[in-house]
């Protein structure tokens, strides 16, 4: 497949900083196993077109469609819509799947080291770079932060729920603050999930983290753009 040219989710991260701003990746989400349905009824391109009006780094799609109930036209109809760098996230396994987020616009994709031995992340993250995506990987543990440091991938990502039970699970921020000093090297970190007001993205920031990526957060919002600002408020450094 030949590389496509996009925003690239991390140059917007480091841009956000730049502007002294904190750095927010918003997501779009049909549901999760614990909040039901998220979406309400909106319709996700209107939704992120809504979101992007707003100083985000980037908006994250949710794609899996048994326990979040995404699909692949979520992501295209949400890439269609906005100039924004689109996240893909997704259990991603094989480079069909890699293929198929670069046709449908993403900028970059997730990778969960707690569900792909080392071998497999390294043809998914060569895969993503063949095809103009930039690679999240994802750890929830010490043990896969050490086990993924040497791997040559773009951004780090700390969840700070656990997706290997759909992150029905109760958590803050405590696991980015835990993890985030045994990060080594220049990679921009994202705190993942559990983010849910301004002194979460704060607690996050002070931690190490580079950026916070609020899924059902901005998603259960009565008044998505104000709580977005409020986030972003924040500011760089935090």
């Amino acid at each position: 497949m030949a590389v496509m040219t996009r925003p690239r989710l991390s140059a917007s991260i480091r841009q956000r900083q730049r502007e002294g701003r904190f750095p927010v990746i918003s997501e779009v989400k049909v549901r999760s196993d614990k909040e039901g349905d998220l979406l309400r009824g909106r319709d996700p391109g209107t939704f992120a077109c809504q979101m992007a009006r707003h100083p985000v780094a980037g908006i994250s799609v949710v794609t899996e469609p048994n326990h979040f109930g995404g699909t692949m036209d979520l992501l295209r109809s949400v890439a269609a819509a906005v100039s924004l760098p689109v996240l893909h996230k997704d259990f991603i396994a094989t480079e069909q799947q890699v293929e198929a987020s670069a046709e449908c616009g993403a900028s970059a994709l997730l990778l969960i080291a707690a569900m792909l031995e080392d071998a497999q992340l390294v043809r998914l993250i060569e895969a993503a770079r063949r095809c103009g995506l930039e690679s999240l990987v994802e750890a929830h543990t010490l043990v896969e932060v050490e086990r993924i440091a040497h791997l040559p991938f773009d951004l780090m990502g700390i969840n700070n729920r656990d997706i290997t039970i759909f992150e029905v699970d109760d958590s803050d921020v405590t696991r980015t603050e835990a993890l985030a000093k045994h990060c080594r090297g220049e990679r921009i970190l994202i705190s993942e999930s559990a983010i849910g007001c301004a002194a979460d993205v704060r607690r996050a920031g002070r931690g190490g983290a580079d950026a916070v990526l609020v899924g059902t957060a901005v998603l259960k919002a009565d008044d998505t753009g104000a709580f977005l600002d409020h986030l972003i408020a924040v500011g760089w450094p935090p």
